[in-house]
């Protein structure tokens, strides 16, 4: 059994999760050009770190780029705030403002989109990163974290914000479950390769 606040278990799950963030500038800047050459996009969001664990992984299995789905006015640091913003948001039928987008999408064919599942469902910042960006004829991999209620209607989010795009099944797991995280992902990428 895990304890959320054992500081070594936080320590290596930042570890894992820092190296491919080192890269992240650079996708979110003013380049016209992927970084890697890569036609695979990591897109993700993540308040607690989990997903970005996930992300980071697939990142670094793939030779992907990166890039980090941040809304301009940050999340509550507290969760009971942040759940209660994301109910009204996702009840008024809201998408936040986004930090910023990514460039040159035209560049990638395939998009892997990582976010948490937020009250049976994809956050409202998810919604606005699929309406801000063209994802016509593009495939869609979703890879999700749970609390434990699994996916709820994330992918109809996906399907319907999405519509031109492929959206193929993804990867999903418990959010808590992360010393057995990379072992999953990677498992799950050795079965699932990308052909170009």
């Amino acid at each position: 059994m895990s304890n959320d606040h054992d500081p070594l278990r936080r320590t290596v799950i930042a570890a894992l999760a820092s190296a491919p963030l080192l890269s992240l500038a650079d996708t979110q800047t003013t380049s016209e050009a992927p970084r890697s050459g890569s036609r695979i996009l990591v897109a993700y969001f993540s308040r607690s770190g989990n997903t970005r664990v996930v992300a980071g992984l697939i990142q670094r299995g793939l030779g992907a780029d990166l890039f980090e789905i941040r809304p301009a006015h940050a999340y509550p640091e507290d969760y009971l705030q942040t759940v209660e913003q994301a109910r009204q948001e996702r009840d008024e039928g809201f998408e936040p403002e986004l930090q910023g987008k990514v460039r040159a999408l035209n560049e990638y064919d395939t998009i892997y989109l990582g976010f948490p599942i937020w009250g049976e469902t994809a956050p409202p910042i998810i919604r606005a990163f699929l309406s801000a960006h063209d994802l016509t004829g593009k495939i869609l991999i979703p890879f999700n974290t749970h609390g434990g209620y699994g996916l709820g209607n994330s992918r109809s989010v996906l399907i319907k914000h999405a519509p031109k795009a492929k959206v193929l099944d993804g990867f999903v797991m418990e959010g808590e479950q992360e010393r057995k995280t990379m072992e999953r992902v990677n498992g799950w990428l050795s079965d699932h390769p990308i052909t170009g």
